[in-house]
């Protein structure tokens, strides 16, 4: 019997063989599970349930899956993995820069699945010392709630994915940091998706930091090297 504090993994997919594959692959690794067809049903059960992960197809019969991993990598903390027949690197691309955390093209081995789910929750499991609020240049990023807060006090809300970069810039101040040390710390495959997935999320932190695009004055862009975070960082 699976452990009630196991991890909870939703499922959403309107394929039932693939619910049900994966529903029995994971169980049988120890995770909890949910398992919906429709978004709506989905949404409901967010409003009582809260995911470790959400698994999520783009191709559903009542919504936008990508409007959906968006709004998921915004407003929830959960970690969320796309899974999806489209195999083109533009797909794959596009569900990274609004925020998934992994994409996983179908047909699959569950086998995979359930090793990126665990790959995903080790990484968030690393208690780092750095603790989860950090103020720098008057700001507070808030990560257990991943909120933005500027001196004034109005927030902005970062995503999941958003966060795990904005954390490796406020954890290695006036450090350059390598275009393969993000991928080394942040997972996934070296190579075109990964660089443009960084690409989009480095300028949408831009943004929310409102940083002038052409002269930012926090994270330095190092043509050709990497990039430099040149804030000063207090931790708390």
């Amino acid at each position: 019997m699976t452990a009630p504090s196991a991890p909870l993994v939703t499922i959403l997919d309107d394929e039932p063989a693939i619910r049900s594959m994966l529903s029995d692959a994971l169980e049988e690794a120890g995770f909890r599970t949910m398992s919906f067809g429709r978004a709506t049903e989905f949404e409901a059960a967010l409003q009582s349930a809260t995911p470790d992960v959400c698994l999520v197809d783009l191709s559903l019969p009542d919504k936008d899956g990508l409007t959906l991993v968006h709004r998921l990598a915004l407003e929830q903390g959960a970690t969320v993995i796309i899974i999806s027949g489209r195999a083109q690197v533009q797909d794959r691309v596009t569900g990274l820069e609004l925020g998934a955390d992994d994409y996983i093209i179908k047909p699959f081995d569950p086998a995979e699945v359930v090793a990126r789910i665990r790959a995903r929750l080790r990484r968030g499991q690393v208690q780092p010392q750095s603790g989860n609020t950090a103020l720098f240049n008057g700001w507070t990023a808030h990560f257990d709630s991943y909120v933005l807060e500027d001196d004034s006090g109005d927030k902005t809300p970062f995503s999941h994915a958003e966060g795990e970069v904005l954390r490796l810039f406020l954890e290695r101040p006036k450090r350059l940091i390598s275009r393969a040390v993000m991928q080394e710390i942040l997972g996934g495959a070296a190579g075109e998706s990964f660089d443009r997935a960084m690409d989009v999320r480095i300028s949408r932190l831009r943004t929310k930091l409102r940083e002038d695009p052409k002269n930012p004055r926090l994270i330095k862009t190092i043509y050709g090297a990497g990039y430099i975070f040149l804030g000063d960082v207090n931790w708390g």
